[in-house]
């Protein structure tokens, strides 16, 4: 069960992510960029991709309260391209990001985003799991598009806002969870901390 905190909070975003930056702004919430956190992003034994994506999301929003040069509450978020068991991560270099998009050619992957927000000593955790369906490329095809950079930052390798908006057939779940942030879990979240948005100059 949700409670509302007492009064209205300043939000921290701890994320360097402008794709982050871009959809709070999309719905209007002022906020304030605190340094991307830097935390080991290491999946634990057997941990689940879900588990994964959530605890990614909690640490990052923990460190940014650390971090927080006045008191507010701190969003931190996290994505995850899966493909059955194996969860892909940003490409090391160009040669990981082609093996990367090889292997969603012409299949359907998941893709998990979590979000955490730090409020007055709690925090609450919300994620969407949304399925991908890539279509068939060439490799021919997948190197021109990594040659672009585009997904040299992004977990899986593509990014859908962007020219890897062409590699997708069909999506079920949340879209802006696949950009990185997921808005129906946010915005949740953001009532829950009294966090305001829709808010117009």
């Amino acid at each position: 069960m949700l409670f509302r905190s007492s009064g209205p909070m300043i939000l921290y975003l701890a994320s360097g992510s402008p794709r982050r930056a871009e959809l709070l702004q999309q719905i209007a919430v002022p906020f304030t960029v605190l340094p991307a956190p830097s935390i080991d992003e290491t999946p634990r034994s057997a941990e689940a991709s879900v588990d994964y994506v959530r605890r990614m999301a909690r640490e990052k929003a923990l460190v940014g309260q650390a971090r927080m040069p006045t008191p507010g509450a701190v969003l931190g978020a996290d994505t995850a391209v899966v493909l059955g068991d194996q969860i892909l991560g940003k490409p090391a270099d160009d040669t990981e990001a082609l093996a990367m998009l090889t292997q969603l050619s012409g299949t359907s992957h998941q893709v998990i985003s979590a979000v955490c927000v730090c409020s007055e000593g709690r925090q609450a955790v919300r994620h969407t799991v949304t399925t991908v369906q890539f279509r068939p490329f060439e490799a021919a095809r997948l190197e021109v598009y990594v040659a672009t950079g585009e997904g040299r930052d992004k977990a899986g390798s593509y990014g859908i806002q962007g020219l890897g908006g062409a590699l997708v057939e069909s999506l079920s779940g949340s879209y802006s969870g696949v950009v990185g942030l997921p808005l129906e879990q946010t915005v949740e979240l953001l009532e829950w901390a009294d966090i305001p948005y829709w808010q117009i100059d």
